[in-house]
């Protein structure tokens, strides 16, 4: 659509009108194709990715991590991000650093306007930063200064926050440092878990990444300095954070749970041996002079636990060993009824 642009619109067609001129540059500006490299590897990074093969603009390269091994066999497995670019014909490159001089000429030679990235994984040193005409963005899904790191969607959760969102920020030497382009907010319900969100704020950081490109490209985009007095870091979630303290209020092993599905999953001890918790629900109750942990009730609607403040109803449970089973299940084949769990 460019070349068609700049062919129609000759200069000696409309020297005389210089109300055209404008029209013009908006045009151009609106139908500007860029170069884009795309960094990313998992599933998240899908949708942003599509968005931009759908669009106008060009994908020249795919960078993403190296094939890990995985499952039973431990065969390699290419990442989601390296499927999609071999099904559209885009050359796929997978360093393991992009330290090397090598890797960064590599780079710089695809003559990119912009380097696009997604939950990449590797750090970009200022060569690269620098490389791109427009330079290199980053999709980080959180509100940023908030949730800095690497688990912003857990951590928004686990805190019992009322809304997260998506912030496209220029890329700098820092760790999600960068001046803000644009920020897109979403909601989180009451029944949103990490993976439900996971993919309401994939495709949102895909609306957002299109919609900031066209500013882009016109440099209309006035970047917003991150406050430091608001950051707060989203620490990588460890397996250890997953044990339930019923100690704590309903509502906060509510959000627990909800963070920790599907990885690594809210856990307690029945017997002895770790029983998961994969769903549950807050049921407001009088539990003074109770013992937290302390199985209430346990029927067809779950089984109600004691927790330091009201009553969490377990819904959807694990037993080593088994598959996923309503509460109700485990209700049926065995009574536990009084059993203190943890």
């Amino acid at each position: 659509m460019r070349a068609f642009l700049t062919q129609s619109w000759r200069k000696d067609e409309f020297s005389d009108s210089l109300l055209v001129l404008p029209q013009f540059i908006v045009l151009l500006d609106f139908y500007m194709s860029l170069r884009i490299i795309f960094a990313g590897t998992p599933e998240f990074s899908v949708s942003a990715l599509k968005s931009l093969i759908a669009s106008e603009h060009q994908v020249c390269a795919v960078y993403t991590q190296p094939d890990r091994p995985a499952g039973r066999g431990r065969k390699l497995k290419a990442s989601p991000i390296k499927e999609v670019a071999f099904e559209h014909g885009i050359d796929v490159f997978q360093p393991i650093s992009l330290k090397n001089q090598d890797e960064i000429d590599h780079l710089v030679n695809l003559n990119a306007d912009l380097m696009v990235v997604v939950a990449y994984g590797l750090i970009l040193p200022k060569a690269i930063l620098d490389a791109p005409k427009f330079g290199c963005i980053n999709i980080h899904a959180s509100i940023l200064p908030r949730w800095r790191g690497a688990a912003p969607i857990q951590r928004a959760i686990y805190s019992g926050d009322a809304e997260t969102g998506i912030t496209i920020m220029q890329m700098n030497e820092g760790l999600d440092t960068g001046d803000m382009l644009l920020k897109k907010i979403c909601p989180i319900s009451s029944v949103d878990n990490s993976q439900v969100l996971h993919d309401k704020l994939s495709l949102l950081g895909a609306d957002a990444l299109l919609e900031v490109l066209p500013s882009i490209i016109n440099q209309s985009l006035r970047p917003e300095v991150q406050d430091n007095s608001l950051v707060v870091y989203a620490e990588k979630i460890t397996k250890n954070e997953s044990t339930i303290n019923w100690q704590n209020k309903a509502s906060n092993i509510q959000s627990q749970v909800q963070a920790f599905n599907p990885w690594p999953v809210a856990q307690t001890l029945l017997d002895k041996k770790v029983l998961r918790i994969w769903e549950s629900e807050v049921v407001l109750g009088d539990v003074a002079g109770m013992v937290a942990g302390t199985v209430m009730v346990a029927g067809k609607q779950g089984i109600d636990v004691v927790t330091g403040e009201n009553i969490l109803r377990l819904t959807q449970v694990q037993l080593p060993g088994k598959r996923s089973m309503n509460a109700a299940d485990l209700v049926n084949s065995r009574n536990i009824r009084d059993v203190v769990l943890g």
